[in-house]
């Protein structure tokens, strides 16, 4: 399954946080009807579902700025997919973690 981060950013606000911004595009997720899940970071936020549906989520994500007086939004994405295997952001996590704890040194 796709896996995509984005970050969405306006420029020339009034001031330089971002985090009403932030909580204001974090609530279109948390409404969109498509099957996205979603896990927000200190700097993005990562997407898990289809290509169409994460494209559907995200234009309405780049919206938001706008439509709370950004002139400016400078929205950035990249997509993870991969064709061999199932993949999710659990199973990517759950990868290096496993590879970490075979790499622990045994007392």
């Amino acid at each position: 399954m796709p896996i995509m981060e984005v970050t969405i950013v306006p420029v020339g606000t009034e001031n330089p946080s971002v985090s009403r911004y932030v909580a204001d595009v974090h609530r279109v997720l948390e409404q969109a009807p498509e099957p996205v899940k979603f896990q927000l970071t200190p700097m993005s936020t990562i997407l898990e579902g289809s290509l169409d549906d994460l494209f559907a989520v995200v234009r309405r994500m780049h919206e938001v700025p706008f439509a709370h007086g950004a002139l400016r939004v400078n929205t950035s994405f990249r997509i993870d997919e991969r064709r061999d295997k199932a993949s999710t952001m659990e199973s990517k996590l759950a990868s290096v973690r496993e590879k970490l704890e075979q790499d622990e040194p045994r007392s």
